[in-house]
């Protein structure tokens, strides 16, 4: 077996049998290219020969490359993944990448917004000019369903379930999640769309598109990050925001106000509970009276 053969069985394994996403096939496909270039160094020509000091000295040489502790775990991730497909066809007999641990990471809590800076955020807008109420409801709802940007500019108006105050969002992996949408967030999207949006021309293509920009196409990514920018520029607000600001002054907020982590979890589209876990530590007073409610022993 070769090293190309074995990437591309791969490739097809994650496509076919794990029904990944594009961008999530190439992410791992590009970690086993790294552990390729590292065997060309050591002269390795068949993957089944890589044992767990080869992976050890895998991971030395990306931090000589000042390959981050977070890109290491990310990279090492794939390579588990990689043995483990090679391990289900038969070509090893176990997993050389197994028992190392990733590199331990520094975990950022992440800034967020008191509902007093959202609120001023929200004042800032003109809703004179014509774009004005279209930007009013992309920040409630960025804020009241947390979504990523991605999600917001992807939003259909076909997924708009207000009759039970759901959206239905797709997420990461193409994952779709449906999220409970607030009173407010709702009442300015109709707004925008029965006093703005019905009165646009729209290109062929983006009929079911929620926000639109002046040529009737979707928004983009920057375009959201260009907005909230100067929103803030008119605030008294020092902090950094961008779109991802919001969701994550979304899961503070359910956090301090007592919500349960798994339902947090669900709204936000995380994998694993260990994601949303990082937003428990923004309210120590939180986690005290959990453990005073609940405890046994308290």
């Amino acid at each position: 077996m070769d090293w190309r053969s074995a990437i591309n069985g791969f490739r097809q394994y994650l496509q076919l049998e794990r029904s990944l996403a594009t961008n999530s096939v190439l992410a791992y496909i590009m970690d086993v290219e790294k552990l390729l270039s590292f065997s060309i160094t050591q002269d390795i020509s068949d993957p089944s020969k890589i044992n767990t000091r080869h992976v050890q000295l895998f991971l030395k040489w990306l931090s000589e490359l000042e390959v981050s502790a977070t890109s290491q775990a990310r990279i090492l991730s794939g390579i588990k993944a990689f043995y483990m497909y090679l391990a289900i066809e038969g070509e090893v007999k176990s997993n050389p990448a197994s028992l190392i641990e990733a590199p331990r990471l520094n975990r950022k809590l992440p800034d967020f917004l008191h509902i007093e800076e959202i609120e001023e955020i929200i004042s800032a807008i003109d809703l004179s000019k014509p774009d004005g109420m279209r930007n009013k409801a992309i920040i409630e709802t960025l804020y009241r369903c947390g979504l990523r940007v991605s999600e917001l500019i992807n939003l259909k108006i076909s997924n708009l379930f207000f009759e039970v105050e759901f959206i239905k969002v797709v997420g990461k992996g193409s994952k779709e999640r449906l999220i409970p949408i607030g009173g407010q967030a709702m009442k300015m999207i109709n707004i925008y769309l029965d006093q703005i949006r019905l009165y646009q021309t729209i290109k062929p293509g983006f009929e079911d598109y929620l926000f639109l920009n002046r040529r009737g196409s979707a928004l983009t990514r920057v375009m959201i990050f260009i907005i909230i920018k100067n929103l803030v520029a008119q605030t008294s607000i020092k902090k950094k925001v961008s779109p991802h600001t919001f969701r994550h002054s979304f899961a503070t907020h359910l956090i301090e106000g007592g919500a349960d982590l798994r339902a947090v979890q669900d709204m936000l589209g995380h994998e694993s509970i260990t994601t949303t876990e990082i937003y428990t530590h923004l309210d120590r007073s939180y986690l005290q009276s959990v453990i005073t409610s609940f405890h046994p022993r308290l």
